[in-house]
């Protein structure tokens, strides 16, 4: 069953179309990746769908309820919450503070479901545990993308909109992470990732769709689309012969 449904989705900067009646699905319980080079339109697919850009037409459903051009802090309560690319995270603000703003606009309103979903994101990043107190601005790289994933999984996101979680991280940490990412999707969090990293976006996923120039040139399990030619000399840096089976394999 779909979770997340956009049809026709056309998106303006001004006088600059950035997006030209794109169509995605996103089933419950998948991870769903979103591919392309710079300036194809993804972040601005994750904006919109999270309230925070207006689309000039088209439709936006989340599990059946239309939510384009809604406020993103009732899009956020509905449970799609979005990890912004660059993290997002307050600096002057403490790890513990940041972590606090997770569970502000909870959707039961219960101080114990907060701190069990508190205690569970710190499960999954421990080295947050140890920085509580700590600025924010003061962590790597790698641990504020950690503080801003566990912030978005406080507010218990039905759907997650990931905007190029491994941008600028070391590969060690980015392994880390996309660990958490395929625990958290069979936990029951249905994900959809742009992502830079097209092999491990593809490695991932259950499907993906590929933008280019505002619009969908390509869509398909991931497996298939890790398997073309066209796909692997574009971005992932090989022919499909050489690299499909590792792009593909699930972890």
């Amino acid at each position: 069953m779909a979770l997340l449904e956009v049809d026709n989705l056309s998106v303006w900067y001004g006088p600059v179309q950035a997006l030209r009646e794109i169509s995605l699905r996103v089933d419950e319980g998948e991870v769903v990746a979103l591919i392309g080079s710079n300036g194809a339109g993804k972040s601005t697919t994750l904006r919109t769908i999270s309230g925070l850009l207006k689309p000039k037409s088209g439709s936006i459903r989340f599990d059946g309820w239309p939510i384009a051009g809604n406020a993103a802090h009732t899009i956020a309560r509905q449970g799609v919450v979005q990890v912004p690319e660059g993290r997002g995270i307050f600096n002057n603000l403490t790890v513990a503070e940041n972590l606090a703003l997770g569970g502000y606009s909870d959707r039961a309103g219960d101080t114990a479901v907060v701190k069990q979903s508190r205690d569970h994101a710190l499960a999954l990043f421990p080295v947050l545990s140890q920085r509580l107190k700590q600025p924010s601005g003061t962590l790597s790289g790698g641990e504020q993308q950690m503080l801003a994933l566990a912030r978005a999984l406080i507010a218990r996101p039905r759907l997650l909109l990931l905007d190029e979680p491994s941008l600028g991280l070391a590969p060690r940490i980015v392994q880390s992470i996309f660990r958490v990412l395929a625990e958290i999707n069979r936990e029951g969090t249905t994900i959809l990732l742009v992502e830079q990293n097209a092999r491990l976006a593809l490695r991932l996923s259950n499907r993906a769709y590929v933008l280019e120039t505002g619009q969908i040139q390509m869509h398909g399990p991931a497996r298939d689309l890790a398997g073309s030619d066209a796909i692997a000399k574009a971005y992932l840096g090989a022919s499909a012969g050489n690299s499909s089976e590792d792009a593909a394999s699930p972890d």
